[in-house]
């Protein structure tokens, strides 16, 4: 492949090459997340709560702390 405009042909095909391997380990990944919540909700969990807890989990401490905090003050104001 030739260069085109200061582009290397053959540089970007590698590049949109590895971006279609990444894409289709990444549907991949979530066909298998999907299944995992699927199974858990058939032992009975509540797969909302699983994929609260595991937004909770990626968050900083202090954020999630934070983010606690507000929503009990919200909650509070609503008399919740």
């Amino acid at each position: 492949m030739s260069d085109v405009g200061g582009i290397s042909g053959e540089r970007l095909r590698t590049f949109i090459e590895r971006i279609e391997r990444l894409e289709e380990e990444k549907k991949a990944l979530n066909d298998d997340i999907r299944e995992v919540y699927s199974e858990a909700k058939g032992t009975g969990f509540d797969v909302k709560i699983l994929r609260q807890i595991v937004a909770l989990r990626k968050m900083d401490a202090s954020d999630r702390s934070e983010m606690e905090e507000v929503l009990d003050v919200y909650k509070r104001a609503l008399g919740m």
